[in-house]
């Protein structure tokens, strides 16, 4: 560590070239042992690396030797050197404290001097200051005496102080006196505090009470002859003393609200719509009738080559609007009582219609933002009760829908293009949250959130009647037939069958919930609604334009994410009504298990037509393909006639073939019976045409499997989807072949 502190004075001795590392590795500041080992073990083997550190060490201390030898001889002189540096060192002790106490006598001259220049500064500044304060004074005592000199010889010309023989004198007077005033005020708040402030004072407060007097009788003098010439300079005088807001003030007080309490007035509110626009009509025509004058002189407008304007003064808003809207909320409360929602819309719509007129008399832009954020105009917006509005709106509307939703999958009456009530009352009631007649724009963020509420109300109503068990009885939608002149089995208490006739049907009748014709009109509203919401939505957006919403993008997904959840039923219910048909179909297919039943024994004749359950089975999908064509899409009906006919067919195929089994086994057991008994009966009893009963049985199931394609060929739906059938088709051809052998 000490030869690398060294670097800067000494360097390394060289060392052979055959060393595998380079001896100014060791003078870097961030030498470290392992990464210089590790960089080494890359060329070299540790041995190697070994001996060459051991041959340069050597030749370090070498070099270290050397290096003291040369200088020795300085080593040994220095302590020599030092001989007799106490003696000299104690005899600079005494010049020393000498001179530092000279320094610091000096120091104190100095301080002092310092002291008394800053302790002159003071006094020279507080003079100074009380100079400053005795000709503010002075001043003061000047500006009351000039004013006073002034009215004394105005008064002595005319009989009143301030009045002149004519407005321009009087005008110029005023401002003069205007002028001197302001500066007498200044004086005045920069000598606060002052003895002799207080003795003026009310020679000061008699001068502003005769110069307000005399302002606000010129003003409206001014305005009474609608003279310019007084006005201008008395507005200018006001606004020299910074009097504006008294100027506005006295406007308000002395021509707007005598003119706002003769025109507001409760009967044109309870007189209806016309009556409250007559009533804000008058108070629109107050400004351009009484207050042309004063925008003329304030810059509200120009007229001829007048075009000098005094800044400062805002009287539409700050004495015209105050008095309207005080007017209002005292003589008219009624104006803002939300009890009758549809009286409170209207009273709110002309209101508001009447503040956007109101705003178009303002003077400038400026002047709206002054006008909005007056307290004023945020009191009069808040008096309206657009929560409460709110809430009647959203009892009326949500109970609404959850009543129609309390009476079932009513249908609705005609004209509507929905099929259920409580669809219709849905749509109805999204187009009524963007209703003129019941829309608010400060109410969109409500209504729009009342919009989706509604939409997931709707979805959770249709998930719910996917809990519901499906009906059974099909009968009220004409998918059964008559049982006149049918075969019907019934079910007895004991669960045994009953041969009721020659054909075969099924009478199962469970009191459901659903039925078939009312889960398809769910599925038909669903679909309309989703074609309509996007209409739905171009209402939404040109509403929220009108409000300055631009995020349409947000809008369109919630919507979207509200339509996904509404038709994600769509698939169950199909699903439903596919499980609906298929039952309605089996119920009579399963009959085919009674074929043996009628064969067996009772010495029938060949069959040569299809029974009778399979010219009935396939009536559910005619039905719903007839009577609902128009109601729901095609290739939804296509979807649902193509999964029931896939289901009841795959059912049936497992019913054949359990029964086509079950003929086989009692063949084989018969032949193996008359084989045991070697009798030369035969078999069957009873047959006609030398065709046992097992044969009859198994032409039968052919001949009904034969109709049965036929009849799902003219349902019209594509016969390479359903395999099943194909292969049951295949089955009872294999069996009519053993039949015919």
């Amino acid at each position: 560590m000490e030869t690398r502190r060294a670097a800067g004075l000494i360097s390394l001795p060289t060392g052979p070239d055959s060393l595998c590392f380079n001896k100014d590795e060791f003078m870097k500041d961030d030498f470290d042992v392992d990464h210089f080992v590790s960089e080494c073990r890359k060329h070299v083997q540790l041995e190697t690396l070994r001996d060459d550190l051991e041959l340069y060490y050597k030749l370090l201390k070498t070099a270290m030797i050397e290096l003291i030898n040369k200088d020795y001889a300085d080593f040994v002189n220095l302590s020599t050197n030092l001989v007799g540096m106490d003696r000299a060192l104690n005899q600079l002790t005494v010049p020393l404290g000498q001179l530092r106490e000279e320094v610091m006598s000096l120091k104190l001259v100095v301080s002092e001097g310092i002291q008394a220049i800053d302790n002159r500064l003071v006094k020279e500044d507080d003079i100074r200051k009380k100079k400053m304060c005795v000709l503010r004074l002075l001043q003061l005592i000047r500006s009351v005496e000039k004013i006073e000199k002034i009215l004394h010889s105005q008064s002595s010309k005319e009989p009143s102080p301030l009045e002149t023989s004519g407005p321009p004198l009087a005008g110029q007077m005023l401002e003069r006196i205007g002028t001197e005033f302001n500066q007498l005020h200044f004086h005045a708040v920069q000598s606060k505090g002052m003895p002799l402030l207080d003795k003026v004072r009310p020679r000061i407060a008699g001068i502003t009470a005769m110069l307000q007097q005399s302002l606000e009788g010129l003003l409206l003098e001014g305005l009474q002859t609608a003279n310019v010439e007084i006005v201008r300079p008395c507005l200018r005088t006001y606004a020299t003393i910074d009097k504006t807001r008294d100027a506005e003030a006295l406007i308000g007080q002395v021509l707007v609200k005598p003119y706002v309490e003769e025109v507001i007035n409760e009967q044109y509110v309870q007189s209806g719509t016309n009556g409250l626009r007559e009533m804000y009509g008058k108070l629109l025509d107050f400004i351009p009738n009484h207050c042309r004058l004063l925008q003329v002189v304030t810059g509200g407008a120009v007229i001829g080559d007048k075009t000098e304007v005094i800044p400062g003064y805002d009287f539409t808003v700050n004495s015209v609007w105050p008095e309207m809207v005080r007017g209002l909320e005292e003589k008219v409360p009624s104006l803002f009582n939300p009890g009758n929602p549809d009286m409170f819309h209207e009273k709110y719509t002309i209101t508001m219609e009447f503040i956007r007129k109101f705003e178009w008399q303002c003077a400038s832009q400026a002047s709206v933002k002054r006008l909005r954020s007056h307290s004023a105009y945020k009191s009069f917006n808040n008096k309206w009760s657009l929560p409460v509005y709110y809430q009647i709106r959203f009892k009326e509307i949500a109970g609404n829908l959850e009543a129609s939703m309390s009476e079932g999958l009513k249908e609705v009456p005609a004209g509507s293009e929905f099929r259920l009530l409580v669809t219709h009352v849905l749509w109805q009631n999204l187009l009524k949250c963007w209703a003129d007649h019941i829309y608010l724009p400060p109410l969109a963020h409500r209504f729009w959130k009342l919009t989706l509420q509604l939409l997931a109300r709707y979805s959770k109503w249709v998930n719910e009647l996917k809990i519901a068990a499906p009906r059974k009885d099909l009968t009220q939608d004409g998918l059964k037939p008559s049982p006149a002149n049918s075969h019907t089995v019934s079910t007895s208490p004991n669960g045994s069958h009953e041969d009721q006739g020659n054909g075969l049907t099924a009478d199962v009748k469970v009191v459901p919930p659903l039925s078939v014709s009312q889960l398809v009109y769910v599925v038909s509203d669903l679909d309309k609604i989703q074609e309509q919401l996007p209409h739905l939505l171009e209402i939404i957006k040109l509403r929220l334009e009108k409000i300055g919403f631009a995020n349409f993008s947000l809008i369109s997904e919630a919507l979207a994410d509200s339509r996904t959840s509404v038709v994600s039923s769509l698939p169950s219910l199909s699903d439903r009504i596919i499980e609906e048909l298929s039952e309605a179909c089996f119920s009579y297919l399963k009959n085919a298990s009674e074929v043996p039943r009628l064969y067996r024994r009772t010495n029938k004749e060949v069959p040569v037509k299809a029974s009778l359950y399979v010219e009935n089975a396939l009536k559910p999908l005619h039905h719903l393909q007839n009577q609902y064509n128009g109601v729901v899409k095609e290739n939804r009906i296509q979807e649902w006639l193509s999964g029931a006919v896939r289901i009841s067919t795959e059912r049936y195929y497992e019913t054949i073939s359990d029964v086509l089994s079950s003929v086989k086994k009692m063949e084989e057991s018969l032949k193996r019976l008359k084989q045991a008994r070697k009798s030369a009966a035969v078999t069957n009893v009873g047959t006609n045409s030398g065709i046992s009963d097992d044969n009859k049985i198994r032409l039968q199931l052919a001949l009904d499997v034969e109709y049965l394609w036929d009849q799902v060929q003219r349902l019209g739906l594509q016969m390479s989807t359903f395999t099943q059938l194909a292969a049951l088709l295949e089955l009872t051809q294999a069996a009519k072949a053993v039949a015919t052998v």
